[in-house]
């Protein structure tokens, strides 16, 4: 059986009486798209800043690529092939989108030449060929996003964090965003593992193959969009005490209206936690 690329065992951090996450455990394996799902202050940026080695857990240990990485400083990760986003964007305003790239290809190449002639080639695959050469400050929401994900790309990570990569896009931007986010997994044929913080359910049901969902700072759930949409411990977390319980009647009610008027019932559709 293949080694995981990252094992979280026991992950646990609190600040002052705060619990931010609490004793989570998690595998991924390499080669995989997996999501990281949860409301507002569920503790999820919290958890890739202690993957990434932005924060040191008060317990539990990190695990990457067959090593202890546990408070490992950020640069010293992404030089392993660790490699984040983040969720407010900031580019180097006054640079190019090339040179903004290059930034990140620096990690492992010292040359400048070299560094912006690589960048090319990662703008290419994030769909910023086009604008090499204009400022990042002239950039659209989307184009930040893409420029985002290109600088992590150009570090050449095996694992890519991506921390709600389709924030405040629209539905088009958001369609457009998620060929080419699957397609760092499987352009690469494996060689880079992601695992994507999102809120936006449509694209964690397109491009996730396992879901793991964080409330309160703890692990509720895990398993495929579909089953972890309809568990009902995830939509108390996402809709409030008593919403499974509401959803099931609703339901349940539809179905018996529809079997009375000798209708056969529709299945319901099913309503991504938001």
């Amino acid at each position: 059986m293949t080694a995981p690329l990252l094992e979280l065992s026991g992950l646990s951090i609190a600040f002052g009486g705060l619990k931010a996450v609490q004793d989570v455990s998690l595998v991924v394996q390499p080669g995989t798209l997996t999501a990281l799902i949860g409301p507002n202050g569920a503790g999820k940026t919290t958890l890739f800043a202690l993957m990434s080695g932005f924060l040191c857990p008060d317990a539990g240990t990190v695990r990457f690529d067959g090593r202890d990485i546990t408070g490992h400083p950020p640069h010293l990760n992404a030089r392993a092939g660790m490699t984040r986003t983040f969720q407010i964007v900031q580019p180097f305003a006054a640079q190019t989108v090339r040179e903004n790239i290059a930034v990140g290809a620096h990690l492992h190449e010292p040359r400048r030449a070299r560094a912006l002639e690589l960048a090319e080639g990662v703008a290419a695959r994030v769909g910023l060929a086009a604008q090499l050469d204009k400022p990042a400050a002239d950039l659209t929401v989307a184009g930040r996003k893409r420029l985002e994900l290109a600088r992590a790309l150009a570090t050449r990570p095996k694992l890519l964090l991506l921390d709600e990569v389709l924030a405040g896009l629209n539905p088009q931007e958001i369609a457009e965003m998620i060929p080419v986010v699957r397609g760092i997994v499987q352009d690469s044929r494996g060689a880079i593992t992601v695992l994507m913080i999102e809120h936006v359910m449509q694209a964690v049901m397109n491009l996730a193959e396992h879901v793991w969902v964080l409330a309160q700072g703890q692990l509720i759930a895990s398993g495929t969009p579909a089953q972890v949409t309809a568990d009902g411990r995830v939509i108390e977390a996402y809709l409030g005490h008593g919403a499974a319980a509401r959803l099931g009647a609703a339901t349940q009610a539809r179905a018996s209206g529809a079997a009375g008027s000798g209708v056969e019932a529709a299945a319901p559709a099913q309503e991504a936690p938001r």
